[in-house]
């Protein structure tokens, strides 16, 4: 989860690895560290606090050179402190390492190094790793041209675990070196000069030309030339790729927080979503990446839907949606259980990841096990490049842009709208008519326009959210395909405004929850399905005879009697299929304002990062 820059050229490598790092904030915000390399000697600075302010105490004098790594961590092994933020350097001082991801086997290399005089000054994983590195480097011959290759190459054999790593020696100033397995690298190839870093966002400013290393690879960015490897020594040919994204797209322009701009990006992703994937005579979507035959498609008879966290909960709406317009079975599992679970699979089962930035550790090893049992398994995701996208057989990308909020907006409802879409294919390729299929069609084109008229609610939600700021629990309810959205609205609340909130079946409600409610503990009710209006009404009516505050999010043509709610939310009336991604914004609104009234950073939220690459 941790970012990592790299650099090796002919300008001065701290300015832009400082600028990478800022641009890889959302991967971890603890702590932050660059180590240049110049005349055989390395300089180190390390901050526990933020990039910015790295940046303003490392001063450019003491950080001269062409040749640097630099790191924003995510804790894990080891507290937030200056001793443990990269880069590493070795107990003999000539190597410095960053890395993402984690060593399992860490505390028996450890005893090892410690049984041959190694002192170690932090708690970390990572500098084990560096002065593994270092003791290989050590038992090398000194006269090897590929001395440091041969002691990097030699240390990941030994190593279990996941790792994105860049490395630099003092006996080779004219050398950077990266490797990966489980956590992403990308080698950014400019004029005279090169990157290594986590994520395209790092590098774009510098080059649009990369590569993206698989797990297992090496490279070796010296003189000019890039090397790339195996472990096994064997020498591949790189794959250059053109990333099709601006930089300015990745800028916060005239808003407060990446996230209200992502929120108000909506609509253009929604779009990009659709461009192109409607059928000539617009009654059915089309995909060309699937890689999967209509007939092989209409052979499904079960479909299992895998991911994490807010992908999750898009996965539970495309149950609904799919079961409803398409008729077939759908099971939605936590990647991170599908992996350690035996789940008993029908051979006619197609396995659907989804993961905004490719990267997900948890997800990438849910494909890995799909696929290793012969499953079909496609992928929606928004980085075009990243590992799930490579690995699985076919898939959807979403064109949503770089979202920089680590609290998913415009990937969560561009992920909903790509479901609604699949939902329909499928639905077509069965007993959908033709008719239905073209106001479904019509439907999903009029989103855009419904969303642009829905976050013009935001001044009336603001307001809303000035009573409940001081809040400290929350109940999200909903029914039916508006379950997950409740549970959506709930994360967002709680990851960014560190308010209590759980979503329910709104029915489930006495089941337990009805425990917690409470005059302070306000209830936002998610009333949209006119066919269940009156029992939602009931659900209510148990909540208000509690005393607890109620905010309603209705439709323009079916709002709540006013006696019911303290305060509610009226969005466009739509398409069933729709109705998730419009239900979802004022949740994504309420939570925004909710958390910047009280002061929460929230484009980088405590203990969280946008990238979950460790288990």
């Amino acid at each position: 989860m941790c970012g990592i820059v790299g650099y090796i050229g002919q300008r001065e490598a701290s300015p832009i690895l400082l600028e990478g790092l800022k641009r890889l904030e959302y991967r971890g915000y603890d702590s932050a560290g660059v180590a240049v390399l110049a005349d055989e000697t390395l300089k180190l600075k390390k901050y526990k606090g933020r990039v910015t302010d790295l940046a303003r105490t490392a001063s450019s004098s003491d950080l001269t050179g062409s040749l640097g790594i630099s790191h924003t961590r995510w804790a894990t092994h080891g507290a937030v402190t200056e001793e443990n933020a990269h880069p590493h350097v070795s107990h003999d001082g000539k190597i410095s390492l960053v890395h993402n991801g984690v060593i399992e086997n860490y505390l028996s290399v450890k005893k090892f190094l410690e049984s041959n005089g190694v002192e170690f000054y932090s708690e970390t994983d990572s500098e084990v790793f560096c002065n593994l590195i270092a003791y290989h480097y050590e038992k090398e011959d000194k006269n090897s041209p590929n001395r440091f290759l041969n002691s990097v190459r030699r240390s990941l054999r030994h190593l279990d675990g996941t790792y994105g790593i860049a490395a630099i020696c003092t006996d080779c100033p004219d050398e950077l070196f990266g490797a990966r397995k489980g956590s992403p690298l990308i080698v950014g190839i400019g004029t005279d000069e090169y990157l290594l870093a986590s994520d395209v966002s790092a590098i774009i400013s510098r080059t649009s030309n990369v590569v993206y290393l698989n797990d297992g690879e090496i490279v070796s960015l010296k003189n000019g030339e890039l090397n790339l490897l195996t472990n096994d020594e064997e020498v591949l040919t790189p794959e250059v790729q053109k990333i099709d994204w601006d930089i300015a797209e990745s800028e916060l322009g005239d808003y407060e927080h990446f996230m209200l701009k992502e929120i108000f990006e909506q609509s253009g992703a929604l779009e990009n979503a659709m461009r192109g994937r409607f059928s000539d005579d617009q009654s059915t979507a089309k995909f060309g990446g699937l890689n999967v035959s209509a007939q092989e498609l209409r052979q499904v008879d079960r479909i299992l839907l895998c991911a994490c966290g807010t992908a999750w909960h898009a996965c539970l709406v495309g149950e609904y949606l799919i079961e409803r317009y398409a008729r077939i079975p759908v099971e939605v599992e936590y990647a991170s259980e599908f992996r350690y679970r035996n789940a008993p699979l029908d051979k006619n089962t197609l396995v659907l990841v989804i993961s905004q930035s490719g990267e997900t550790i948890d997800t990438l090893a849910a494909l890995r096990e799909s696929k290793r049992k012969g499953y079909k398994t496609l992928a929606i995701n928004n980085s075009v490049g990243s590992t799930i996208a490579r690995e699985s057989d076919g898939g959807i990308y979403q064109h949503a842009g770089p979202e920089i909020g680590v609290a998913s907006t415009k990937a969560f409802t561009s992920q909903l709208h790509i479901l609604s879409m699949l939902a329909l294919y499928l639905g077509r390729l069965r007993d959908m008519s033709f008719q239905e299929g073209v106001e479904y069609v019509e439907a999903l084109k009029q989103a855009p326009e419904l969303v642009t008229e829905t976050v013009k609610l935001n001044d009336e939600i603001l307001a809303i959210s000035e009573k409940y700021k001081d809040m400290q629990d929350c109940l999200f309810l909903g029914r039916q395909d508006m379950f997950p959205i409740a549970l959506e609205g709930a994360l967002k609340l709680k990851e960014i405004s560190y308010i209590h909130a759980e979503g329910y079946p709104a029915a489930e409600m006495k089941h337990g929850p009805i425990a917690l409610i409470n005059e302070s503990c306000p209830a936002i009710v998610l009333a949209t399905q006119p066919d269940i209006h009156a029992k939602l009404l009931s659900n209510i009516q148990e909540v208000k005879a509690r005393g607890a505050p109620v905010i309603a999010i209705a439709t323009k043509s079916n709002p709540l009697p006013k006696h019911l709610v303290d305060d509610q939310i009226l969005i466009p009336d739509s398409h069933r299929a729709v109705l998730p991604v419009l239900a979802s914004i004022p949740m994504q609104l309420l939570s925004y304002h909710i958390a910047n009234l009280r002061g929460c950073d929230v484009d980088k939220p405590r203990n969280l990062a946008k990238s979950v690459t460790v288990e």
